[in-house]
């Protein structure tokens, strides 16, 4: 029986109209409402590393990079409260790096943020004196880190132990904005044994610090994991393997020093583990990424994401490096300028803030009026409500709810 011509006719249209249809319904961008969300769409826009493997052959400009003169007009006393901060919470700042890096990677964060740390020291194996490397007599590579760590903490203890009253470690691919860590920092006191970073939840009851994203511990909690946890087999593990940043939790955690929150007063992150556009941009960090097993406290996608003040971003590239410096230390809008509250709003989860704190801040609230929202949803609006009673009853009472509150809300 032989095939009509009608029949040829009307199959061969059928088929261009699902391939036309077919390439329109593919060539045609549309928004998922999953993507907006946070869930991963396609691969192709997932162009920044998320492991330290694919950020192996990064590597910086070979020369120098010209910077503004901090005497131009746009400039001139535009750090005056940068600077009274910094001779007040003085952070000494170590950074994780290796021989093979020290030029690819380091020493572009010398040239950028960590200008602007009280004491800059690289942690290596090899001593490289125009980098300001010191070096350590400890294996490199991934399986070493927990040993590097041990003795870079113990190095600055024994060396540098009063010059600084916090103590940052972050790696050679980490951008650190030092400015947001001294203004988070300045309503705590160094004496108080407490750390604060990208908190996770894995692992350790408290929860621990991303290495990557960068952590700081006050100069009692260096004292107390150099002195009671490093040398204990029972609150330290004793060799050089496991995760760096996860064995430092444990440690912290078993000699008392407490992980901090350290968000800012509207519960967004301040330490990230990516760079900002995986933060910012819906997309990049699926559904299923570790990212929302491992965070300790809620966290968004978007703009919501990110404090105002927010202190380290990681996975950035040299080149970003000097892109990230740009944008934060030299492009501005004209006619903007930043009226942040001083002392700083506390973060929500007040069981992570030490009682001294908050009972300062109390007092300081209390007796002036804040330029912005102060901490948690409760107290927003401190001093502009019309309650009964003196501001410091006002301050009293709201705290006490709150502590109410805490209890059955927070994780």
């Amino acid at each position: 029986m032989g095939i009509s011509r009608s029949f040829i006719l009307t199959l061969g249209t059928g088929m261009f109209c699902g391939f036309f249809s077919f390439y329109l319904l593919n060539s045609t961008v549309t928004v998922h409402p999953r993507y907006i969300e946070g869930i991963s769409p396609p691969q192709s826009i997932d162009n920044h590393a998320h492991s330290h493997d694919e950020m192996e052959n990064a590597a910086g400009p070979l020369g120098d990079v010209a910077m503004h003169s901090s005497h131009e007009v746009h400039h001139a006393g535009e750090a005056v409260e940068a600077d009274i901060l910094k001779d007040k919470v003085r952070v000494l700042c170590w950074i994780m790096t290796n021989p093979s890096n020290h030029e690819k990677k380091a020493r572009h964060i010398k040239a950028t943020w960590a200008r602007r740390c009280n004491k800059l020291i690289f942690i290596s194996s090899e001593e490289d004196k125009e980098l300001g490397a010191v070096a350590l007599k400890v294996g490199e590579g991934r399986d070493h880190l927990w040993e590097k760590t041990k003795a870079a903490f113990i190095y600055i203890y024994n060396n540098h132990y009063n010059d600084a009253d916090w103590f940052l470690k972050a790696d050679d691919d980490t951008y650190v904005i030092v400015e947001n860590l001294r203004y988070m920092l300045s309503s705590y006191d160094a004496s108080h044994p407490i750390w604060f970073g990208c908190r996770f939840k894995k692992y350790v009851r408290q929860g621990y610090m991303s290495g990557g994203a960068g952590y700081v511990l006050s100069r009692e909690a260096l004292k107390k994991f150099v002195e009671e946890a490093i040398p204990n087999p029972k609150k330290c593990r004793q060799d050089h393997a496991g995760a760096e940043d996860v064995e430092i939790g444990k440690c912290m955690q078993n000699v008392g020093v407490h992980a901090g929150d350290s968000r800012d007063s509207l519960g967004r992150g301040r330490f990230f583990p990516f760079v900002p556009e995986h933060h910012l941009v819906p997309g990049h960090i699926g559904p299923k990424n570790w990212y929302w097993d491992w965070i300790y406290y809620p966290s968004k996608v978007g703009l919501e994401c990110c404090s105002d003040t927010a202190v380290s971003f990681h996975y950035v590239p040299p080149n970003k490096m000097y892109e990230l410096e740009y944008f934060l230390y030299h492009l501005r809008p004209y006619g903007i300028n930043h009226l942040d509250p001083f002392p700083p709003p506390l973060p929500p989860d007040t069981k992570s803030i030490p009682q001294e704190v908050i009972e300062k801040y109390k007092k300081v609230t209390a007796s002036t009026k804040p330029l912005s929202p102060t901490p948690l949803e409760d107290i927003q609006h401190l001093g502009q409500e019309k309650q009964g009673g003196t501001e410091q009853q006002q301050s009293d009472k709201i705290y006490t709810n709150l502590e109410k509150k805490e209890k059955s809300e927070l994780v």
